[in-house]
């Protein structure tokens, strides 16, 4: 029995198809999940696990779940690494600029090379036995945002894998991770628009055929702040403080996990399109889609069959 759901939470609409024997038990698993996901990793609330981390920067380690570990680990990791454009100890800046909120702003120069300053990923102290994670400069701040979704995704999927369901999706606000037989397709397959950067959300460029796989976008039309006739868009570049200056309008990636599809749109959204798209094609288990302002797309080789174009 397939069974559908939607519930309002970190900041989206998140969309979850289960096919089972029991699945609104299942749904009610997902979602008891998915809060403590939030409360866990959650940049935006002052009483998420996250936050003790960064109220207690610059005084004293902080001794975290398991899972939290993992991802901050895994964060750090990906923050350092070359090419990228991921960091998580940009907490500062994001919290300068607020883009997406009701109280968004263009921080003065001063602002933004304070928050810089607070954001080098180097000063986030990891000890592997104690299982605590300390910032050792007053003020730092992680922020999850960019990963958490992916992690969270693969972890509802453990779950409900281990429950031995027929098939399931999870549709994060646009982070979506399938599993199994689609039952409303004969051959199983499952179909994700890719949103065209041009338009409303809701009207795709294309259609790429997945099984058991992730397909994640990030996008610089997603949150926009507009001051005059000035428009900045909310990923940023971790150099300058202020939104990334590309061409790129979307990059897509694909891969078996979720977190892996996050950390990849995240390193390489804003690099320039033929270093991104040569750098997925390198990898062996991600492949990915570029959109630019103008409306052109590319491609990496293990997509070509997988992907109709709409237009």
């Amino acid at each position: 029995m397939q069974l559908g759901h939607s519930i309002q939470m970190m900041g989206t609409t998140i969309d979850i198809l289960i096919d089972s024997d029991t699945p609104q038990n299942h749904i009610a698993e997902v979602c008891h999940l998915l809060t403590v996901y939030k409360d866990r990793f959650s940049a935006n609330d002052a009483d998420s696990e996250l936050m003790v981390i960064n109220d207690q920067s610059g005084i004293a380690p902080v001794t975290v779940h398991p899972d939290l570990f993992e991802l901050t680990q895994i964060g750090k990791k990906h923050s350092l690494a070359q090419p990228g454009n991921l960091n998580i100890a940009i907490g500062p800046l994001v919290q300068s600029w607020r883009i997406g909120f009701e109280d968004a702003n263009v921080p003065s120069q001063e602002k933004v090379q304070e928050a810089l300053a607070l954001s080098n990923p180097q000063n986030i102290i990891l000890d592997n036995k104690k299982q605590s994670v300390f910032l050792n400069q007053k003020g730092m701040k992680i922020d999850l945002g960019a990963i958490a979704k992916g992690y969270i995704a693969d972890k509802v999927m453990d779950y409900l894998k281990s429950e031995k369901v027929s098939s399931a999706m999870i549709n994060l606000g646009g982070n979506v991770l399938v599993y199994g037989d689609n039952p409303k397709q004969d051959n199983g397959i499952w179909r994700i628009g890719i949103q065209n950067p041009q338009l409303p959300r809701g009207n795709n460029i294309g259609v790429l055929a997945i099984k058991n796989q992730s397909v994640v976008t990030s996008g610089i039309y997603e949150r926009r702040l507009k001051v005059g006739d000035k428009e900045y868009h909310h990923i940023f570049d971790q150099k300058t403080g202020y939104p990334i200056d590309t061409e790129m309008a979307s990059l897509t990636i694909v891969s078996d996990l979720s977190v892996d599809c996050e950390i990849w749109t995240t390193r390489l959204f804003g690099l320039p399109i033929m270093q991104a798209l040569a750098t997925i094609q390198s990898l062996p288990h991600i492949e990915g889609i570029v959109i630019t302002k103008d409306n052109r797309l590319a491609m990496t080789n293990g997509l070509r069959s997988r992907f109709r174009l709409l237009r």
